[in-house]
């Protein structure tokens, strides 16, 4: 097949959406088949574009076989409501030019990735003028989770992306939802069950593996050798209520052999820096983002991550792939999703559910997992094992390929 593949977010950007599309894109090509995805300048989170790619509108590169093709876009560390607009429209546009004239020779189908929605404005005009299907990928509600968030009140916007999305829903020869919330959502919106497969996040088990000579050497660098440690990896934005972890610290404060890694940038990075200045916490370590492919070795170095969302109701459909990395790591997990994620940690047997934005529960599971050393390592082996068994990228890929030749002979 030959596929388009719009995505605003792509390595070397981190974060789940990049992770998902490298890996979906890398294994299509590694399947046989050619992909060319356009997508953003990287930025992200930090708002500012990297140096090597300013100054131009378009950028050509081979990355591990797919071919890519970055745009401008409106990037800005201010993280304002106009701005994030801007943002959006302004990879709206550049991606439909590159997708127009740019993107050369024959595509057998676009499939488009969201949020951002404004993705599948893009999917919605190629669609209609170069007459290719269109399959559209759906990982959060949009408007939905913005409005939830806060991040979205104006309502003739909220009326526009709601028309939007429903275009895309009707326009695309299937969709791919990634939690089965998200699914049953769709069909009581009235969308043909037939129309959407549900392909959830993974975790490259390949590259995810627990590393003891990592463990080893950063416990040693870190000067934390003797410590039960609890990491979070992974953006610090206004979805993870990261202050949580902040006072649990603090209420663990007089625990000398506990330690919390926090792994990552974002919008609310600064805020967390400042709570922990702000309350003298010594017991917490902030480390800059790491390039994925080391993030194994930091989730080796931890005895359990911390997976947490904000308690908004939203939520209980999420499925969030740090579950499955650290899994892969063999860690367990504390996790404060309620719904979908927890009746899936219930299942692996793979940690511990906590109530969501509650850091003292969360410091009582930190404390019982140090008490209980061979719980907690039965726990990362359950973990590993679910995730090779249900959750490996590859064995998604395939299912991804298989559904996009269906939507070509739709």
């Amino acid at each position: 097949m030959q596929i388009l593949y719009l995505s605003q977010y792509f390595p070397p950007e981190a974060g789940a959406t990049q992770t998902r599309a490298y890996e979906m894109s890398s294994n299509l090509v590694h399947f046989g088949h050619n992909v060319t995805v356009i997508t953003e300048f990287p930025n992200h989170p930090s708002g500012i574009i990297k140096p090597e790619y300013r100054g131009k509108l378009f950028q050509h590169e081979n990355v591990n076989g797919t071919h890519v093709i970055r745009v401008w876009v409106k990037a800005s560390p201010n993280k304002t409501f106009f701005n994030r607009i801007l943002f959006y429209v302004s990879y709206m546009i550049n991606a439909t030019m590159a997708g127009l004239f740019l993107a050369r020779g024959h595509y057998d189908l676009i499939y488009a990735t969201s949020p951002p929605l404004f993705v599948g404005a893009v999917a919605l005009i190629l669609n209609r003028i170069k007459r290719i299907p269109f399959v559209f990928e759906v990982r959060d509600l949009w408007p939905e989770s913005a409005i939830a968030l806060g991040e979205l009140s104006n309502q003739r916007l909220i009326s526009y992306l709601t028309w939007l999305e429903e275009k895309c829903y009707s326009h695309a020869n299937k969709i791919i939802v990634v939690t089965n919330g998200i699914m049953e959502i769709l069909l009581k919106r009235g969308i043909n069950p037939q129309k959407i497969t549900l392909i959830p996040n993974g975790a490259n088990v390949e590259m995810f593996q627990y590393r003891p000579e990592a463990r080893f050497r950063i416990r040693q660098e870190l000067k934390l050798e003797n410590k039960f440690i609890a990491i979070y990896a992974g953006i610090f934005g206004i979805a993870q209520g990261l202050d949580v972890i902040v006072k649990a610290g603090e209420i663990l404060a007089n625990q000398k052999d506990i330690h919390f890694i926090l792994i990552g940038d974002g919008p609310k990075r600064k805020a967390i820096e400042d709570l922990i200045s702000t309350r003298k916490i010594s017991n917490i370590t902030m480390l800059p983002e790491q390039p994925r492919s080391v993030i194994p070795n930091y989730l080796s170095t931890s005895d359990v991550a911390i997976i947490p969302l904000r308690n908004i109701d939203l939520f209980k459909g999420a499925l969030p792939s740090k579950m499955f990395d650290a899994w892969a790591c063999e860690r367990p997990i504390i996790l404060s999703v309620p719904g979908e994620a927890k009746s899936l940690l219930e299942k692996s047997g793979g940690g511990i559910f906590i109530p969501p934005e509650n850091p003292i529960e969360l410091a009582n599971a930190i404390l019982k997992l140090k008490k209980s050393p061979i719980e907690c390592k039965i726990m990362g082996k359950m973990g590993r094992e679910f995730t090779t068994s249900h959750f490996s990228r590859r064995e998604l890929a395939k299912l991804l390929t298989q559904t996009l030749e269906e939507s070509i002979n739709h």
